[in-house]
């Protein structure tokens, strides 16, 4: 139950009882160029939407604001890059400055309001200078994971259609620098979309070759820029006009461009800066993401800087730049004070260091609470950090969709006691409930659909891009009047939430989010390949890792190990390192049920070594028990049937 120093009962009481007022009364920590008269309308867009009327720059409140407040001398941004050998501190009078040029270049360009810029980056300070120089002209961005291979990117391109592309010749990994202009350029031969541009940052360890008519150098263009004294005002934009597209796994293999309104985002982001995470202008902030994710947008970039504070952007890993104290390094040299990770961090730290003795080696007095979210967080990783930082550990759970936390554990309204294993309580705005299979909400520790109460808080996307049936299809229409989820998990007598797993084929692997669906299209597309099915199956340091079974085509004499090779090879080129394929394994059929659907739940069950029924439906058992030896044949513990 509550301590009794919380505010949060009351609060969320209040943002379900009265939710236009409670977020009207959050909206007074933005600066607004014109007020609406309501703050949401149930009859716009698909579920309503938020401060319709409203206008607004997001660029102004995340940096021109601090400076004409007389905050420009603070530093905005610690860029930190252990692989690169490379620091930086940017001041919010500076990062004004590079944003205001580089959002004259992007006009120079030709991108206007409403237009789609891909931004296909390193963790680099341009990467953030890119994002809120088209916030500022009121141009859509969308961020593309650095670590996505040519097809990925093109997909997005293609559902973009982006009129300019910004791109760095290269990214760095402690043990490879990724070439990312031949990926460039291979998507776009990919994408039947062509952008009228490309603007390319020339990183000092690869110079990128440049496509004559339609590439850019970045800093000559800049240098161009700031002698003709090329600037570029803030652009009022409606408050639902949208400031980015985030493009999600989708179950079909189709990615899905998440869209993020402008003016409700901020809401409830600055709200949360103060609610759930206790900072306050002027302190760091460091979230160890990237910001190819929703936690980077969200969390390095934009809710740090709405808030006035500093935000850190790492270029490097938990470990091997140099060694498991590197976040501890980041925490004593920038007077980190919350640091906002995944799990799967904690881990490889733990793994490498378990004794934390590394921790000692730094001064750590600054970090009063360390966040985690992307994954579940396992309780021996929980207990394990608890007890060699001495803060509190938070788990809290969302999605790419909500843009920010659905549960967790405010902070700054008074913490809750912590129960481990729990994601928290919900957060202002979501009102989650646990329904069974026909959508009727079930009573506390019993397992079901997690859903979110219509409408969704500001913050949440409202759509998808461009994609308005879709997205009814995908969220709205198994639980009518709620929002699906995909998680499945339960609440406990005081409201705390537990997050068990997914009801769909995205499974999360070190806290990315990728469809299993598109990696069997992969697999699917080896000349080999006559059935293939991907699951996903628990992994101590990734959370899960996918595990490819293939079924060969009749006549096919290779060596099983050989085509194996070339799947992994041919998932890594399509989707990316990122996806972390490497176990392809052969069988001679795949089980499946009577009407045809391979039991891929059943599988992962054998897998991960749990007790499982022998389904009802099962076309031949037999099936069963040739995957669970093919498993065995690879190391993986098995489990016959209860």
């Amino acid at each position: 139950m509550p301590g009794p120093a919380s505010r949060y009962p009351d609060m969320h009481a209040r943002s379900i009882r009265d939710s236009e007022g409670f977020w009207r009364d959050a909206a007074g920590a933005i600066d607004w160029t014109s007020e609406g008269e309501r703050t949401f309308d149930a009859s716009q867009g698909i579920y309503g939407r938020w401060f319709p009327g409203w206008t607004t720059n997001v660029c102004h409140n995340a940096v021109d604001r601090h400076v004409d407040s007389g905050r420009g001398a603070q530093p905005a941004m610690f860029y930190d890059s252990p692989v690169a050998g490379a620091k930086r501190t940017v001041t919010y009078a500076e990062l004004k400055d590079e944003v205001s040029l580089l959002a004259g270049v992007l006009r120079e360009l030709g991108v206007d309001k409403g237009d789609r810029v891909v931004i296909y980056m390193p963790m680099i300070p341009e990467a953030v200078f890119a994002m809120l120089a088209c916030a500022r002209i009121g141009a859509v961005h969308s961020v593309v994971f650095g670590g996505f291979a040519a097809a990925e990117l093109a997909s997005r391109i293609e559902d973009a259609q982006p009129k300019v592309v910004l791109s760095a010749s290269c990214g760095i990994e402690p043990s490879r620098v990724v070439h990312y202009k031949p990926l460039l350029d291979l998507a776009l031969t990919m994408a039947k979309h062509k952008p009228d541009a490309c603007l390319i940052f020339q990183r000092p360890q690869i110079e990128a070759r440049l496509v004559a008519d339609r590439d850019h150098d970045w800093a000559a263009r800049r240098e161009q820029a700031r002698a003709a004294g090329t600037r570029a005002d803030c652009v009022p934009v409606e408050a639902t006009d949208p400031l980015y597209i985030l493009y999600t796994s989708g179950t079909t293999g189709k990615p899905k461009g998440v869209v993020r309104d402008s003016g409700g985002y901020m809401v409830a982001l600055r709200w949360s800066m103060e609610g759930l995470y206790d900072v306050r202008p002027g302190e760091v902030y460091w979230s160890a993401s990237d910001i190819g994710w929703v936690v980077g947008h969200s969390y390095i970039v934009y809710a740090p800087l709405l808030a006035g504070c500093t935000t850190v952007l790492y270029e490097g890993k938990p470990v091997g730049t140099p060694d498991a104290g590197a976040f501890w390094r980041v925490i004593e040299e920038y007077r980190v004070a919350v640091l906002f990770t995944a799990p799967t961090a904690l881990r490889a730290i733990k793994k490498e260091d378990p004794e934390g003795r590394l921790m000692g080696d730094y001064d750590r007095s600054s970090l009063r609470t360390l966040f985690l979210a992307g994954e579940r967080a396992d309780p021996d990783t929980v207990e394990w950090a608890k007890a060699r930082l001495g803060v509190p550990v938070v788990d809290h759970w969302w999605q790419t969709e909500t843009g920010w936390a659905i549960a967790g554990n405010p902070v700054g309204l008074g913490a809750l006691p912590i129960r481990v294993g729990s994601t928290g309580v919900p957060m202002p705005g979501y009102q989650v409930d646990i329904l069974d299979e026909g959508g009727h909400p079930v009573g506390p520790d019993r397992m079901g659909s997690i859903a979110i109460k219509l409408p969704l808080p500001p913050g949440c996307l409202p759509t998808l891009w461009r994609q308005d049936e879709r997205f009814r299809e995908s969220y709205l229409v198994d639980f009518p009047g709620y929002y699906k989820t995909a998680d499945a998990g339960f609440t406990d007598a005081n409201g705390q939430l537990f997050i068990m797993g997914r009801t769909d084929d995205i499974i999360n692997v070190a806290g990315h989010r990728l469809s299993t669906g598109g990696m069997e299209e992969v697999l699917a597309a080896h000349a080999d390949v006559a059935e293939c099915a991907v699951i996903g199956i628990h992994d101590e340091l990734k959370g899960e890792v996918p595990c490819g079974f293939v079924v060969l085509k009749a006549g096919v004499f290779r060596s099983p190990a050989d085509i194996e090779a070339e799947i992994v090879a041919l998932v890594r080129e399509r989707i990316g390192p990122v996806a972390a394929f490497r176990l392809a394994i052969t069988v001679n059929r795949l089980p499946k049920t009577r009407s045809g659907k391979i039991l891929r739940g059943t599988m992962k069950k054998i897998a991960d070594a749990e007790p499982w029924n022998m389904p009802a439906t099962i076309d031949d058992p037999a099936a069963l028990d040739e995957i669970a030896l093919a498993l065995g044949a690879r190391g993986f513990a098995k489990v016959t049937a209860a």
